[in-house]
């Protein structure tokens, strides 16, 4: 009780269920950003309360990372642990929307969204490995990173190639140059090694009929 009391005091007028709420919405959701429907509210909460967010994650081991230029905010664990594990084929996907996403920002003003069409993923997946993605698969990868508030869906199926995607500007934030380094190696070389016939993966070959 006394360490609730504690807090409380801390916290002052701010709600601790509010506190709590949002706490939960950042540890679980990767990244919180002011462009997202789900998150704008929380964007907007946690930059108000910012000096109270860094003092509580600062004792779990995390360092807050405001943008207010990009309009996000996220964790980084000082630990290196609670990183997602992609598989090639999300790795892939990743690097096709980031790459995107820088390319189609030198056209467009800072406030534009960048939106794409599911069918620009196929066609560099095609370029990439001469295969057909299969739709499923492709389903499964944007549901992940939508998960995340790395992208959302405009419309209903992201495996239709004629669905509308938003990207987000958390991809920029999604791995670190290092990271993305070692992504992109990584990446390659489990590629070759596929394209080779020397490692399975669960990428498609073939596209399904829904």
């Amino acid at each position: 009780m006394e360490l609730e009391e504690r807090f409380e005091k801390i916290l002052g007028s701010v709600s601790k269920d509010k506190f709590r709420q949002n706490a939960n919405k950042l540890l679980n959701e990767c990244f919180i950003l002011k462009e997202c429907a789900d998150t704008k509210m929380s964007y907007y909460f946690i930059l108000k309360e910012k000096e109270l967010f860094k003092a509580f994650f600062y004792l779990l081991g995390y360092d807050i990372i405001i943008n207010e230029e990009l309009g996000l905010i996220a964790l980084d664990n000082s630990f290196g642990t609670g990183r997602i594990r992609l598989r090639l084929l999300d790795s892939i996907i990743l690097l096709f929307l980031r790459l995107i996403y820088i390319e189609e920002k030198k056209k467009l003003s800072q406030n534009e969204q960048v939106i794409i069409e599911v069918d620009e993923l196929y066609e560099r997946y095609r370029s990439l490995k001469s295969d057909r993605l299969k739709k499923v698969d492709m389903r499964s990868v944007l549901g992940m990173f939508k998960r995340y508030h790395i992208i959302s869906n405009i419309d209903s199926d992201m495996g239709d190639p004629e669905t509308r995607l938003q990207i987000f500007p958390s991809i920029m934030l999604a791995f670190d140059g290092v990271e993305l380094n070692k992504l992109y190696e990584d990446a390659k070389s489990k590629l070759d090694k596929y394209v080779k016939g020397g490692e399975s993966d669960d990428i498609a070959d073939e596209e399904d009929n829904d």
